[in-house]
Protein backbone atom coordinates (compact mmCIF):
# COMPACT_ATOMS: atom_id res chain seq x y z
CA UNK A 1 0.00 0.00 0.00
CA UNK A 2 1.35 3.33 -1.09
CA UNK A 3 2.68 5.66 1.74
CA UNK A 4 -0.03 8.29 2.39
CA UNK A 5 1.83 11.66 1.72
CA UNK A 6 2.82 14.10 4.29
CA UNK A 7 3.08 17.81 4.86
CA UNK A 8 6.57 17.27 4.25
CA UNK A 9 5.84 15.43 1.18
CA UNK A 10 3.99 18.53 0.04
CA UNK A 11 6.32 20.77 0.94
CA UNK A 12 9.47 19.32 -0.79
CA UNK A 13 7.46 18.80 -4.16
CA UNK A 14 6.17 22.38 -4.29
CA UNK A 15 9.57 23.67 -3.28
CA UNK A 16 8.86 25.52 -0.20
CA UNK A 17 8.72 25.26 3.60
CA UNK A 18 6.57 23.59 5.41
CA UNK A 19 5.72 26.62 7.71
CA UNK A 20 4.63 27.67 3.81
CA UNK A 21 2.34 25.40 3.69
CA UNK A 22 1.06 25.38 6.93
CA UNK A 23 -0.19 29.00 6.20
CA UNK A 24 -1.65 28.14 2.69
CA UNK A 25 -3.19 25.53 4.91
CA UNK A 26 -4.42 27.47 8.08
CA UNK A 27 -4.94 30.81 6.23
CA UNK A 28 -2.25 32.35 8.54
CA UNK A 29 -0.42 35.39 6.79
CA UNK A 30 -0.61 36.45 3.31
CA UNK A 31 1.23 34.16 1.06
CA UNK A 32 1.44 34.75 -2.57
CA UNK A 33 -1.35 33.69 -4.88
CA UNK A 34 1.58 32.32 -7.33
CA UNK A 35 2.88 30.38 -4.44
CA UNK A 36 -0.87 29.00 -2.97
CA UNK A 37 -1.87 28.02 -6.31
CA UNK A 38 1.41 26.14 -7.00
CA UNK A 39 0.69 23.99 -3.47
CA UNK A 40 -2.75 22.87 -4.54
CA UNK A 41 -1.63 22.18 -7.66
CA UNK A 42 0.92 19.77 -5.79
CA UNK A 43 -1.75 18.37 -3.72
CA UNK A 44 -3.84 17.17 -6.07
CA UNK A 45 -1.49 15.71 -8.06
CA UNK A 46 0.30 13.79 -4.95
CA UNK A 47 -3.03 13.03 -3.92
CA UNK A 48 -2.80 14.99 -0.50
CA UNK A 49 -5.54 14.28 2.06
CA UNK A 50 -6.16 18.50 2.50
CA UNK A 51 -6.07 19.53 -1.44
CA UNK A 52 -9.49 20.19 -0.88
CA UNK A 53 -8.99 22.22 2.15
CA UNK A 54 -6.64 24.03 0.43
CA UNK A 55 -8.60 25.40 -2.35
CA UNK A 56 -11.52 26.54 -0.23
CA UNK A 57 -9.04 28.23 1.39
CA UNK A 58 -7.58 29.39 -1.73
CA UNK A 59 -11.49 30.87 -3.01
CA UNK A 60 -12.46 32.31 0.07
CA UNK A 61 -9.69 34.98 -0.25
CA UNK A 62 -10.76 35.65 -3.83
CA UNK A 63 -13.19 38.99 -3.97
CA UNK A 64 -17.35 37.87 -4.19
CA UNK A 65 -18.77 39.36 -7.82
CA UNK A 66 -22.54 39.00 -9.24
CA UNK A 67 -22.70 38.44 -12.84
CA UNK A 68 -25.52 39.27 -15.17
CA UNK A 69 -26.05 37.66 -18.27
CA UNK A 70 -29.03 38.57 -20.38
CA UNK A 71 -30.00 35.47 -23.21
CA UNK A 72 -32.92 35.23 -25.56
CA UNK A 73 -35.35 32.74 -26.48
CA UNK A 74 -35.71 30.19 -22.80
CA UNK A 75 -37.27 27.14 -23.98
CA UNK A 76 -34.71 27.49 -27.31
CA UNK A 77 -31.67 24.38 -26.86
CA UNK A 78 -28.85 26.33 -27.40
CA UNK A 79 -29.34 29.12 -25.26
CA UNK A 80 -30.37 26.52 -22.41
CA UNK A 81 -26.85 25.05 -23.34
CA UNK A 82 -25.72 28.96 -23.09
CA UNK A 83 -27.20 29.38 -19.73
CA UNK A 84 -25.35 26.39 -18.15
CA UNK A 85 -22.19 26.93 -19.54
CA UNK A 86 -22.28 30.80 -18.57
CA UNK A 87 -23.23 29.14 -15.08
CA UNK A 88 -20.34 26.75 -14.81
CA UNK A 89 -17.73 29.46 -16.29
CA UNK A 90 -18.74 31.36 -12.89
CA UNK A 91 -18.53 28.90 -10.31
CA UNK A 92 -15.22 27.61 -11.85
CA UNK A 93 -13.67 30.89 -11.93
CA UNK A 94 -10.28 31.05 -10.20
CA UNK A 95 -10.36 35.30 -10.21
CA UNK A 96 -13.25 35.64 -7.75
CA UNK A 97 -16.26 34.20 -5.97
CA UNK A 98 -19.40 34.93 -7.04
CA UNK A 99 -23.15 33.85 -8.92
CA UNK A 100 -24.64 34.51 -12.49
CA UNK A 101 -27.88 36.22 -12.83
CA UNK A 102 -29.38 34.58 -15.81
CA UNK A 103 -32.36 36.18 -17.55
CA UNK A 104 -34.29 35.52 -21.08
CA UNK A 105 -35.70 38.10 -22.97
CA UNK A 106 -39.43 37.95 -22.84
CA UNK A 107 -39.64 39.68 -26.69
CA UNK A 108 -36.94 41.50 -28.93
CA UNK A 109 -38.83 44.72 -28.45
CA UNK A 110 -36.45 47.21 -27.26
CA UNK A 111 -37.77 49.27 -25.04
CA UNK A 112 -38.57 45.89 -23.27
CA UNK A 113 -34.98 44.26 -23.86
CA UNK A 114 -33.38 47.70 -22.82
CA UNK A 115 -36.00 47.26 -18.81
CA UNK A 116 -34.59 44.25 -18.77
CA UNK A 117 -31.72 45.59 -19.20
CA UNK A 118 -32.01 47.81 -15.96
CA UNK A 119 -33.44 45.02 -13.52
CA UNK A 120 -30.88 43.15 -14.48
CA UNK A 121 -27.69 45.44 -13.89
CA UNK A 122 -29.42 47.17 -10.11
CA UNK A 123 -28.32 43.59 -8.73
CA UNK A 124 -25.25 42.63 -10.92
CA UNK A 125 -21.50 44.40 -11.28
CA UNK A 126 -21.08 43.74 -14.73
CA UNK A 127 -23.54 42.87 -17.97
CA UNK A 128 -23.46 40.62 -21.04
CA UNK A 129 -26.98 40.54 -23.37
CA UNK A 130 -27.46 39.08 -26.55
CA UNK A 131 -29.36 41.93 -28.33
CA UNK A 132 -30.05 43.87 -31.47
CA UNK A 133 -28.61 47.00 -32.30
CA UNK A 134 -30.91 49.73 -31.86
CA UNK A 135 -30.76 53.38 -30.14
CA UNK A 136 -32.96 52.19 -27.17
CA UNK A 137 -30.44 49.72 -26.08
CA UNK A 138 -27.48 52.20 -27.00
CA UNK A 139 -28.89 54.49 -24.55
CA UNK A 140 -29.23 51.93 -22.03
CA UNK A 141 -25.64 50.66 -21.85
CA UNK A 142 -24.53 54.62 -22.00
CA UNK A 143 -26.43 55.21 -18.77
CA UNK A 144 -25.06 51.72 -17.49
CA UNK A 145 -21.36 52.96 -18.59
CA UNK A 146 -21.60 56.51 -16.89
CA UNK A 147 -22.75 54.60 -13.63
CA UNK A 148 -19.38 52.61 -13.62
CA UNK A 149 -20.91 49.25 -15.07
CA UNK A 150 -19.65 47.28 -17.24
CA UNK A 151 -21.55 46.25 -20.58
CA UNK A 152 -20.85 43.22 -23.02
CA UNK A 153 -22.54 42.36 -26.21
CA UNK A 154 -22.63 38.46 -26.73
CA UNK A 155 -22.81 36.83 -30.20
CA UNK A 156 -24.28 40.02 -32.33
CA UNK A 157 -22.65 43.35 -31.32
CA UNK A 158 -24.57 46.40 -30.31
CA UNK A 159 -23.76 49.80 -28.63
CA UNK A 160 -20.48 49.94 -30.56
CA UNK A 161 -18.01 52.12 -29.19
CA UNK A 162 -19.95 52.55 -26.32
CA UNK A 163 -20.44 48.95 -24.46
CA UNK A 164 -17.23 47.65 -22.80
CA UNK A 165 -16.45 44.90 -25.35
CA UNK A 166 -17.89 41.97 -27.77
CA UNK A 167 -17.45 38.55 -27.31
CA UNK A 168 -18.75 36.00 -29.92
CA UNK A 169 -17.62 34.54 -33.69
CA UNK A 170 -16.56 36.82 -36.57
CA UNK A 171 -19.80 37.12 -38.72
CA UNK A 172 -18.46 38.31 -41.44
CA UNK A 173 -16.21 35.40 -41.41
CA UNK A 174 -19.16 33.10 -40.55
CA UNK A 175 -21.39 33.76 -43.64
CA UNK A 176 -19.05 33.73 -46.21
CA UNK A 177 -18.01 29.98 -44.71
CA UNK A 178 -21.71 29.36 -45.17
CA UNK A 179 -21.53 30.60 -48.79
CA UNK A 180 -18.43 28.66 -49.83
CA UNK A 181 -19.74 25.23 -48.01
CA UNK A 182 -22.79 25.93 -50.71
CA UNK A 183 -20.80 26.86 -53.72
CA UNK A 184 -18.56 24.02 -53.16
CA UNK A 185 -21.30 21.51 -52.52
CA UNK A 186 -23.97 21.80 -55.27
CA UNK A 187 -24.55 20.12 -58.11
CA UNK A 188 -24.97 22.82 -60.19
CA UNK A 189 -25.40 26.51 -59.72
CA UNK A 190 -28.72 28.04 -59.01
CA UNK A 191 -30.70 29.87 -56.58
CA UNK A 192 -29.79 30.34 -53.25
CA UNK A 193 -31.91 31.38 -49.96
CA UNK A 194 -30.95 32.92 -47.14
CA UNK A 195 -32.48 33.59 -43.44
CA UNK A 196 -32.03 36.08 -41.28
CA UNK A 197 -33.59 36.63 -37.73
CA UNK A 198 -33.96 40.22 -37.98
CA UNK A 199 -32.09 43.04 -39.64
CA UNK A 200 -31.61 44.74 -36.56
CA UNK A 201 -29.11 41.95 -35.39
CA UNK A 202 -26.19 43.51 -36.40
CA UNK A 203 -24.26 39.79 -36.18
CA UNK A 204 -27.29 38.44 -39.05
CA UNK A 205 -26.48 41.28 -41.04
CA UNK A 206 -22.79 40.69 -41.31
CA UNK A 207 -23.58 37.50 -41.72
CA UNK A 208 -25.59 38.27 -45.03
CA UNK A 209 -22.60 41.01 -45.94
CA UNK A 210 -20.30 38.16 -46.04
CA UNK A 211 -22.65 35.26 -47.64
CA UNK A 212 -23.13 37.95 -50.51
CA UNK A 213 -20.15 39.20 -51.01
CA UNK A 214 -18.46 35.57 -51.74
CA UNK A 215 -21.32 34.79 -54.17
CA UNK A 216 -20.38 37.98 -55.69
CA UNK A 217 -16.55 37.39 -55.50
CA UNK A 218 -15.87 33.50 -56.42
CA UNK A 219 -19.59 31.89 -57.73
CA UNK A 220 -21.64 34.87 -59.67
CA UNK A 221 -23.19 31.89 -61.22
CA UNK A 222 -25.57 31.31 -58.07
CA UNK A 223 -28.05 33.74 -57.91
CA UNK A 224 -28.97 34.77 -53.96
CA UNK A 225 -32.51 35.67 -53.36
CA UNK A 226 -33.87 38.15 -51.76
CA UNK A 227 -33.17 37.58 -47.90
CA UNK A 228 -35.84 36.01 -45.64
CA UNK A 229 -36.62 37.38 -42.48
CA UNK A 230 -37.58 34.50 -40.43
CA UNK A 231 -38.06 35.93 -36.45
CA UNK A 232 -36.34 33.10 -35.58
CA UNK A 233 -39.39 31.19 -35.42
CA UNK A 234 -39.14 27.47 -36.25
CA UNK A 235 -42.83 27.69 -37.83
CA UNK A 236 -42.00 31.06 -40.32
CA UNK A 237 -38.93 28.80 -41.27
CA UNK A 238 -41.07 25.98 -41.84
CA UNK A 239 -43.40 27.49 -44.38
CA UNK A 240 -41.29 29.71 -46.08
CA UNK A 241 -38.99 27.21 -46.86
CA UNK A 242 -42.25 24.89 -48.49
CA UNK A 243 -42.53 27.96 -50.25
CA UNK A 244 -39.21 28.28 -51.48
CA UNK A 245 -38.89 24.32 -52.69
CA UNK A 246 -42.18 24.43 -54.50
CA UNK A 247 -41.01 27.81 -56.26
CA UNK A 248 -37.45 26.94 -57.08
CA UNK A 249 -37.12 23.92 -58.08
CA UNK A 250 -33.56 25.23 -59.61
CA UNK A 251 -32.87 25.74 -55.42
CA UNK A 252 -29.46 25.06 -55.01
CA UNK A 253 -28.52 26.50 -51.62
CA UNK A 254 -29.96 27.59 -48.11
CA UNK A 255 -27.94 29.49 -45.27
CA UNK A 256 -30.24 30.18 -42.24
CA UNK A 257 -28.30 32.70 -40.49
CA UNK A 258 -29.86 32.47 -37.03
CA UNK A 259 -32.01 30.84 -35.06
CA UNK A 260 -34.84 28.34 -36.83
CA UNK A 261 -33.02 25.77 -37.75
CA UNK A 262 -35.57 22.97 -37.16
CA UNK A 263 -38.29 24.58 -39.18
CA UNK A 264 -36.18 24.27 -42.38
CA UNK A 265 -35.27 20.79 -41.32
CA UNK A 266 -39.15 19.52 -40.72
CA UNK A 267 -39.80 21.12 -44.08
CA UNK A 268 -37.07 19.54 -45.84
CA UNK A 269 -38.03 15.85 -44.00
CA UNK A 270 -41.86 16.56 -45.13
CA UNK A 271 -41.22 17.50 -48.79
CA UNK A 272 -37.80 15.57 -49.72
CA UNK A 273 -36.79 17.49 -52.82
CA UNK A 274 -35.52 14.76 -55.62
CA UNK A 275 -32.23 17.03 -55.67
CA UNK A 276 -31.91 18.08 -52.07
CA UNK A 277 -30.23 21.68 -51.82
CA UNK A 278 -27.12 22.35 -49.66
CA UNK A 279 -28.50 23.40 -46.66
CA UNK A 280 -26.17 25.21 -43.74
CA UNK A 281 -27.36 26.05 -40.28
CA UNK A 282 -25.79 27.13 -36.97
CA UNK A 283 -25.15 25.39 -33.62
CA UNK A 284 -25.03 21.60 -33.13
CA UNK A 285 -27.69 19.93 -31.10
CA UNK A 286 -29.89 16.93 -31.11
CA UNK A 287 -31.85 17.84 -34.08
CA UNK A 288 -28.94 19.53 -36.00
CA UNK A 289 -26.77 16.07 -34.97
CA UNK A 290 -29.78 14.32 -36.43
CA UNK A 291 -30.39 16.34 -39.53
CA UNK A 292 -26.46 15.69 -41.05
CA UNK A 293 -26.37 12.01 -40.21
CA UNK A 294 -29.58 11.64 -42.11
CA UNK A 295 -28.13 14.67 -45.00
CA UNK A 296 -30.94 17.31 -44.91
CA UNK A 297 -28.29 19.03 -43.79
CA UNK A 298 -24.96 19.66 -45.20
CA UNK A 299 -22.82 22.01 -42.51
CA UNK A 300 -23.63 23.51 -39.38
CA UNK A 301 -21.43 26.14 -38.20
CA UNK A 302 -21.17 26.01 -34.17
CA UNK A 303 -20.64 28.51 -31.01
CA UNK A 304 -17.97 27.05 -28.89
CA UNK A 305 -20.00 28.00 -26.21
CA UNK A 306 -17.64 26.50 -22.94
CA UNK A 307 -14.66 28.12 -24.49
CA UNK A 308 -17.09 31.99 -25.47
CA UNK A 309 -18.19 31.50 -21.92
CA UNK A 310 -15.06 31.30 -20.08
CA UNK A 311 -13.49 33.83 -21.81
CA UNK A 312 -16.14 36.70 -21.60
CA UNK A 313 -16.48 35.57 -17.69
CA UNK A 314 -12.67 36.57 -17.63
CA UNK A 315 -13.20 39.87 -19.34
CA UNK A 316 -15.93 40.88 -17.21
CA UNK A 317 -14.30 40.37 -14.23
CA UNK A 318 -10.76 42.37 -15.60
CA UNK A 319 -13.79 45.18 -16.50
CA UNK A 320 -14.75 45.37 -12.72
CA UNK A 321 -11.38 45.59 -11.48
CA UNK A 322 -9.37 47.52 -14.24
CA UNK A 323 -12.21 50.09 -14.91
CA UNK A 324 -13.58 51.10 -18.50
CA UNK A 325 -11.19 50.05 -21.61
CA UNK A 326 -10.08 53.02 -23.50
CA UNK A 327 -10.95 51.51 -26.63
CA UNK A 328 -13.79 48.90 -26.65
CA UNK A 329 -12.54 46.13 -28.88
CA UNK A 330 -14.16 42.84 -30.37
CA UNK A 331 -13.16 39.24 -28.95
CA UNK A 332 -13.59 36.72 -31.96
CA UNK A 333 -13.64 33.01 -30.93
CA UNK A 334 -12.81 30.37 -33.79
CA UNK A 335 -15.83 28.37 -34.55
CA UNK A 336 -16.93 25.02 -35.01
CA UNK A 337 -17.52 23.35 -38.06
CA UNK A 338 -19.91 19.93 -38.22
CA UNK A 339 -20.15 17.90 -40.90
CA UNK A 340 -21.81 14.61 -41.52
CA UNK A 341 -18.63 12.71 -41.63
CA UNK A 342 -17.48 13.90 -38.21
CA UNK A 343 -20.44 14.09 -35.75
Amino acid sequence: MAKRPTITDLARISGVSVATVDRVLNNRLPVREETARRVYETATEIGYHAAGLIKQRMRHELPEYRLGFLLLRGNDVFYGDFATELELAVSQSQRFRGAATIDFACSLVPDEIAAQMRRLAAKSRAIAVVGPDHPTLTAAVEALKARGQPVFSLLSDFAAGIREGYVGLDNRKVGRTAAWMIARAARQPGKVALFVGSHRFHGHELREIGFRSFFREHAPDFSVLETLVNLEANQVTHDAMIDLLARYPDLAGCYVAGGGMEGAVSALRAVRPVNMPVVVCNEINAASRAALADNILTMVISTPLAALCRELVDRMVHAIEAGAANAPGQTFLPFDIYLPENI
